[in-house]
């Protein structure tokens, strides 16, 4: 079993989930400064555009800085070959390791037969596997998946994914079907630790991460003692909060001055690493989770939405809260 360099992390490991439009390269680096994780993920990237003339427009959402390592590529196929292809260019783009979405819901993603489309066709993800496995090199393989399509068929499905000895297995513990509109059943990913651990020996025995429902790092830990997974992959639950993975720090015990200050810091790292790529409104869905929980927000949020400019949120904040600390970039 190749580990590479999940082998070198203290137990529990806790990382950053991939987030499409939310886990890019400037909100990375906002949460490497503030509260960093153990690994971060990219957002998801598709391995058939990348092997294609539109190539260019998607190396964008690989960029990472050195303050964000580990981390891992995130790509999505239903084609071995350019898994293969991928894994090869994350290799050469100095990657700590790849991993394959077998859970995304999307359903153009999965017209294509990659995402959560794959839970339905084992044979061919096992095969995605080995294929992104020879193309890696020395870089680890790890795979982001749920405990099924309609059903839960945890027990079929693993089997399946340890044939092709992944070293990270994630289960986000809710089937394809029930989205994220009931709780993460963690007692799945316990049975998944058990499953895995009565399935196959110490050498080839991946690592089982579970996720969902995870609301702050407290949580994550004890989760990981209960079902004795060795990580914690966390995701909505970073949303506005930065600082999600600083033990010394928690949301509560921030001011708005310094909330509204990353919030800012965060805005014009958009614009400069992203700006001339990217539109500006995807990160409204930040100002909502940064603006939240107190007296005002919503009217805060109001005047924030209708902001098309890095400069015009610094204006806006600037009016309301003068005494925030207008970051440098």
């Amino acid at each position: 079993m190749n580990y590479g360099f999940w082998s070198k992390l203290k137990k529990p490991i806790m990382v950053l989930a991939p987030m499409a439009d939310v886990t890019d390269v400037a909100f990375r680096e906002i949460i490497a400064k503030y509260g960093k994780p153990d690994v971060f993920w990219t957002e998801f990237v598709s391995a058939a555009g990348l092997d294609s003339v539109g190539r260019d427009k998607l190396l964008i959402d690989l960029q990472f800085s050195k303050k964000q390592r580990p981390i891992v590529a995130q790509f999505f196929s239903s084609k071995p070959s350019q898994m293969y292809k991928v894994a090869q260019l994350a290799a050469k783009l100095g990657f700590d390791g790849i991993d394959i979405n077998m859970g995304c819901p999307d359903k153009s993603i999965e017209k294509q037969g990659a995402g959560a489309a794959l839970m339905k066709n084992p044979a061919l993800a096992a095969e995605i596997i080995l294929a992104t496995k020879e193309g890696a090199g020395k870089l680890p393989v790890s795979v982001k998946t749920r405990l099924g399509y309609n059903t839960n068929v945890l027990d079929q499905w693993l089997v399946a994914l340890l044939k092709a000895e992944p070293a990270v297995i994630i289960i986000h513990a809710r089937t394809r079907k029930q989205m994220s509109k009931v709780p993460a059943q963690w007692s799945e990913v316990a049975r998944a630790v058990t499953l895995t651990k009565e399935l196959t020996d110490s050498k080839n025995r991946p690592l089982i991460f579970g996720n969902g429902d995870v609301t702050s790092l407290i949580q994550a830990k004890e989760l990981a003692k209960q079902t004795g997974a060795d990580g914690v992959m966390i995701g909505r639950g970073i949303f506005g909060n930065p600082w999600f993975f600083n033990p010394k720090k928690s949301l509560t015990s921030i001011s708005l001055e310094e909330r509204f200050g990353v919030m800012l810091e965060h805005t014009f790292l958009f614009a400069k690493l992203l700006g001339q790529y990217k539109n500006f409104d995807i990160m409204k869905k930040h100002f909502k989770a940064y603006v939240s929980g107190f007296d005002g927000a919503k009217e805060l949020r109001v005047k924030l939405m209708a902001a098309k400019t890095a400069q015009q949120v610094m204006a806006i904040i600037v009016k309301n809260y003068p005494k925030v600390k207008i970051p440098k970039i």
